[in-house]
């Protein structure tokens, strides 16, 4: 088996992940593209603007922009060698009524308009500052996840064997 200890680029990385059996290595890399993925969800989660005036009857309540936002594995797209993670806004429907105690719904379908601007309305992005401001810090939680993990789970073949 590769050394595990001194894992120090993604050469590395891959050369370590090959080494651990398929489904480990999947769920560890899986794990830590998550981790990246939340500090990333957490952030634009804090960015994302709050209407604070008046709401008209048929818009959604302050704060549905913040609840929309999401973290999703792509299956499709993710494999043992390569995980693939969407950060997104929920933006299925417009908003409507719903329930007893009135608007429930968690879809932001305006939030293009917030990121990007109208004619009308300045831009007021969220998502790509919050991306380029912890996209270093992102990666460091990948880091930190990795190598807990991999040690970990080499520890845990060892003992089968």
């Amino acid at each position: 088996m590769a050394e595990l200890q001194n894992i120090a680029g993604l050469k590395e990385l891959q050369a370590a992940l090959k080494e651990l059996p398929d489904r480990i290595a999947k769920n560890v890399l899986r794990g830590s593209v998550n981790a990246g993925a939340s500090v990333i969800t957490n952030e634009v989660q804090t960015r994302a603007p709050v209407y604070t005036g008046e709401v008209s009857q048929g818009h959604p309540p302050p704060g549905t922009l913040k609840r929309a936002v999401y973290q999703k594995q792509i299956r499709e797209l993710s494999g043992q060698l390569k995980q693939t993670f969407y950060v997104g806004v929920r933006k299925g429907k417009q908003y409507q009524k719903q329930g007893k105690k009135g608007n429930l719904s968690q879809d932001a379908w305006y939030a293009k308009f917030v990121e990007f601007g109208t004619s009308k309305m300045a831009a007021r992005p969220f998502m790509r500052p919050a991306f380029e401001a912890k996209k270093s810090e992102a990666v460091e939680a990948i880091k930190a996840y990795l190598e807990k993990r991999i040690p970990e789970e080499v520890a845990k073949l060892k003992v089968y064997k």
